[in-house]
């Protein structure tokens, strides 16, 4: 109930529409603006009570909104001090900019040196007791493989690495993760061996 009247109070918010309107669009199982924003005119026209000009102008406020809080948070990137270089990074966000900018990391290097906790936080254990130490994009939804191809790009693109470097990496963890499921498999066919034996 708590979640259904936050994501009504959003749409009422960012898109301007009425109760009604907002709780309809929670009630159909819309999350966020984004999904608005993107997804098929039909889908949204279908909805009982929407026609093509409602769900037209309803996907025109959502995408307005949504280049209105990239804008502002292009601004506050740019107030933080974060260089234009990181947009290029795959995977970062405008977002994640201003959350990086928060944690002092402004430069490509800043983030080439960074390893996937940085990024994605890590817990440590310590004299019993579990600590969580929050990463920089702690709440962006990055897994730490993300993170790795996100920090290794920045290598990449401050020159610490070559194209080939990270081919290389690449290919590795490839052969890799290949192994471990032949190894994984030898291993089932083992155990089914001696369960029938």
């Amino acid at each position: 109930q708590k979640e259904f009247q936050e994501r009504s109070a959003l749409f009422i918010d960012a898109l301007d529409v009425d109760e009604v309107v907002g709780q309809l669009l929670a009630s159909e199982g819309f999350a966020n603006v984004e999904e608005i924003a993107y997804i098929e005119l039909e889908d949204l026209a279908s909805i009982e009570g929407f026609d093509d000009d409602t769900a037209t102008e309803l996907q025109t406020r959502a995408r307005e909104y949504l280049a209105r809080i990239e804008g502002e948070q292009d601004e506050e990137r740019k107030a933080l001090g974060v260089e234009d270089a990181l947009k290029e990074i795959p995977g970062v966000t405008t977002a994640a900019l201003v959350a990086l900018g928060k944690a002092d990391i402004k430069t490509v290097e800043d983030f080439a040196g960074l390893v996937p906790d940085d990024l994605v936080g890590y817990v440590e254990r310590k004299d019993g007791e579990t600590t969580r130490t929050a990463g920089a994009l702690d709440g962006y939804d990055i897994s730490r493989a993300d993170a790795e191809a996100m920090i290794m790009q920045a290598r990449l693109k401050a020159g610490w690495i070559s194209q080939e470097d990270l081919d290389r990496a690449t290919e590795g963890e490839e052969e890799g993760e290949a192994e471990g499921e032949v190894a994984e498999d030898a291993e089932a066919a083992d155990s089914s061996a001696a369960e029938t034996a």
